[in-house]
């Protein structure tokens, strides 16, 4: 056996055990949102730990967004609604951290925008259909205005698919890789020699993935999605990178 040095085991801090046991019966649903949690007291009993150890869990429990304390009220923390917006912080900052590599980034947003767009060809509403004509055809208006604002028509027309994928889970993953690479899109088109035609091939493929939605072809909206972003980021990539598109779009042709 070669030189392996170890470190000493460390217990797990006991405030990280009332969080698990708090968390499961929460996300469970055998505390229901409107409930109390016992008292502080009645939980130092409960789980015979000290009070700081309980008020520490109890203040990660609500960094989580999962209680909500009420100085000076009666009972314990109330349990919120559950609902995506501690995920998406989360997300948000996990797309942003800088060891995340562009291709990363790009080749989880093949992976999510391909899948929501089929779902949305699938599930899509006449009323999530009109709005991703009108922010096509606000892109259009914009192309001779400016990147800034044309990106973020570009944005809402994604944010419309999004929606209408009805999967809230790929819906707060998309807009959170989307958002992180918001300022590389506006780069990508100040760096463009030709940023009209840049411009006008972004409106097109997304004028294409609007008529695979319309049309309720799923295969073609995730194949049309899927070629869009690899073309879209192709010249931002190195070697790695483009053969992790070719691996997700099957495209082997040279870039």
């Amino acid at each position: 056996m070669g030189d392996v040095t170890f470190s000493p085991a460390v217990p797990t801090l006991t405030y990280q055990r009332v969080v698990e046991q708090i968390e499961h019966a929460i996300l469970s649903g055998e505390i229901q949102p409107g409930q109390h949690l016992p008292s502080e007291r009645d939980l130092m009993v409960q789980f015979s730990v000290s009070r700081p150890t309980v008020r520490e869990a109890l203040r990660v429990l609500q960094s989580q967004g999962l209680i909500a304390s009420k100085p000076g009220g009666r009972g314990g923390p109330q349990v919120l609604p559950l609902s995506g917006d501690a995920l998406s912080r989360s997300l948000n900052n996990l797309a942003r951290i800088a060891s995340l590599s562009l291709s990363e980034l790009v080749q989880f947003r093949i992976v999510l925008e391909s899948s929501a767009c089929q779902l949305a060809a699938a599930l899509r509403t006449e009323e999530q259909l009109e709005k991703m004509r009108d922010a096509v055809v606000r892109m259009e208006a914009e192309v001779a205005h400016g990147s800034d604002s044309f990106n973020r028509a570009d944005l809402d027309f994604h944010s419309a698919i999004w929606e209408a994928s009805h999967n809230a889970l790929l819906r707060i993953c998309g807009e959170a890789v989307a958002g992180s690479i918001l300022n590389l899109m506006d780069d990508r088109m100040e760096r463009s020699p030709n940023t009209t035609g840049a411009m006008q091939e972004a409106v097109e493929r997304d004028r294409a993935i609007l008529h695979a939605i319309e049309t309720r072809d799923t295969a073609a909206a995730g194949n049309t999605a899927r070629t869009a972003i690899a073309a879209y980021f192709a010249d931002y990539l190195d070697d790695e990178g483009t053969l992790g598109l070719q691996a997700l779009t099957g495209d082997r042709s040279e870039h």
